[in-house]
């Protein structure tokens, strides 16, 4: 397996309280003022000195590959006559973080065929803490294909981890436990919550009906009294290591793909 190298510096930092905490932040530079178009700049070499990493002598390194896919071949001649298609992307390249099929795909056109083929089950998220796990759970929840992706308590939340992937999602607030109960018993949808508490079943082998909502807690915490008194069920994921607990957007990412195994 080769290694792959990042370029350029970027801090970050660990903390735990109980359970595995982390969050990464990147600098990113001013917009720079309009002016006229900068000659391309040659590709910084990017390739490490084995010198200061003798590892690296012996194992191949993976190519740098740029992300997305420059302008339409053949100019505007050449562009497809479909509405879905966005015209300032085809002429400057789509760089965005979707699926091949949606290259140069207006937002609208990629939300509006999501749609069609959403799966039935939703996610949830207590949201006392602005959990900096919040995001990659929603970008999951994307990822596949979840209903709606539910936010419980506080209205603002990190949207770092969703990597934009939060505009293709429907996302809706509830402003307490008791407020996102009620919106689930009046959709007949069964609330399964994923905390490793007393009673609670293994994921791989509980139920998991095709239609629910997948209700997690915060990293640290897990769920809240309320939240695991509102729900139907209790699911847990096992383990086999010695921490007590995995991240909770990781934990979240097994539990979509546990339902996505069995239903889709």
């Amino acid at each position: 397996m080769g290694r792959k190298w990042v370029g350029g510096g970027v801090p970050w930092r660990e903390t735990g309280s109980g359970r595995d905490v982390g969050s990464l932040a990147i600098v990113t530079s001013p917009t720079p003022e309009p002016g006229p178009e900068p000659p391309p700049a040659p590709a910084p070499d990017l390739t490490p000195d084995p010198a200061s990493d003798p590892a690296l002598a012996s194992e191949p390194l993976e190519p740098l590959l740029p992300v997305g896919v420059g302008p339409w071949p053949g100019g505007p001649e050449a562009w497809p006559d479909d509405p879905r298609y966005d015209r300032d992307l085809l002429a400057q390249g789509d760089r965005r973080n979707v699926v091949d099929v949606y290259r140069y795909w207006t937002m609208d056109a990629i939300v509006a065929d999501l749609d069609t083929r959403r799966h039935a089950f939703h996610v949830a998220i207590e949201n006392w803490q602005h959990d900096m796990n919040i995001g990659s759970i929603v970008r999951s929840a994307n990822a596949f294909a979840a209903a709606e992706v539910h936010i419980i308590g506080k209205r603002r939340w990190n949207r770092r981890g969703a990597m934009v992937t939060d505009r293709y999602q429907h996302v809706r607030h509830h402003e307490d436990v008791a407020a996102f109960t009620a919106w689930a018993s009046a959709e007949a949808l069964p609330i399964l919550a994923i905390d490793n508490v007393d009673g609670s079943v293994p994921v791989d082998r509980g139920e998991l009906p095709e239609r629910c909502v997948l209700l997690f807690g915060q990293e640290g915490p897990g769920l809240s009294a309320e939240a695991l008194a509102a729900a139907d069920a209790v699911v847990e994921i096992t383990q086999y290591g010695s921490t007590r607990s995995i991240n909770a957007s990781a934990a979240a990412a097994v539990v979509m793909y546990e339902w996505c195994r069995r239903w889709a």
